[in-house]
């Protein structure tokens, strides 16, 4: 485990397991969350021979929390500053939720180092609705409505969201653990995570993203919907859309044994 200096004063933490001469996996978690929520897929993945290395953005979990620099191309260039100290030239990114916008980007800047790439709940080039995009709710009155719960009850905030993510009632036990990880993340960054996540449209992306790519969907996914997986997939060059029955918007907590099945077959072809 070691905190890696992304641009000066800034360092992001990597968790980095598993045999260094394999070709690593590297797992990038959604709005709030931190490497930990990956827990289950790095036992699996390193169990089946692979390096792993799972990350917190900037703003999560241990990496550090400075005022700026929560846009998705800041992010993203955060992503690939870690790759170089820990030695790594090729990759499988797997991004799940905000974490699959900033994964897009990366592939699509720099498809050299990016081998194959995983979008876990994610529509990865809008969380919000466009003329474009025509899938989720707008951006502005959903951004103002988030900063504004955030502003005065930031606990009540963070549970609520979290909460109205998952398909079915969830564990109370994982809900606790689940606000607990992103209370970790201040407000500042918070805010500037909603308004980067809403705002941003990578729809002019997708001619660059030539890589194989999975997209893992719960079909009752509230946050990211499978109609606009399924438009990305059609877009993609070469794609291969799941989409997982009775799921929420966390795969790895509601459905964690289909998603490691679909990781390492993926992983594997």
């Amino acid at each position: 485990m070691t905190l890696i200096e992304v641009e000066p004063g800034v360092h992001v933490f990597a968790q980095d397991l598993g045999p260094k001469d394999r070709p690593a996996v590297v797992l990038v978690p959604g709005f709030g969350m931190t490497h930990e929520a990956w827990d289950r897929q790095v036992r699996v993945l390193t169990d089946a021979g692979h390096r792993v290395v799972a990350i917190d953005q900037r703003g999560h979990g241990r990496s550090d929390k400075p005022l700026t620099g929560y846009d998705v191309a800041r992010l993203s260039d955060d992503l690939l500053a870690v790759l170089d100290p820990l030695s790594i030239e090729t990759c499988s990114l797997v991004g799940w939720s905000f974490g699959g916008q900033v994964c897009f980007r990366t592939a699509a800047v720099a498809p050299a180092r990016v081998q194959r790439l995983v979008l876990v709940g994610s529509n990865a080039v809008r969380a919000s609705r466009s003329l474009e995009f025509p899938f989720g709710a707008p951006a502005e009155p959903t951004i103002a409505a988030m900063v504004d719960l955030e502003v005065r009850d930031r606990f009540a905030a963070r549970r609520t969201t979290i909460r109205s993510g998952f398909g079915t009632n969830p564990s109370p036990t994982v809900l606790d653990w689940m606000t607990s990880q992103s209370m970790q993340m201040p407000s500042w960054a918070a805010i500037a995570c909603y308004r980067s996540m809403l705002d941003t449209d990578l729809v002019a992306d997708i001619p660059a993203v030539t890589q194989p790519v999975l997209q893992v969907i719960g079909e009752d996914d509230p946050v990211h919907s499978a109609k606009g997986a399924r438009w990305l997939s059609e877009q993609l060059a070469d794609a291969r859309l799941v989409t997982i029955p009775d799921c929420g918007h966390y795969p790895m907590f509601e459905a964690p044994a289909a998603l490691d099945h679909h990781l390492l077959d993926f992983l594997a072809s």
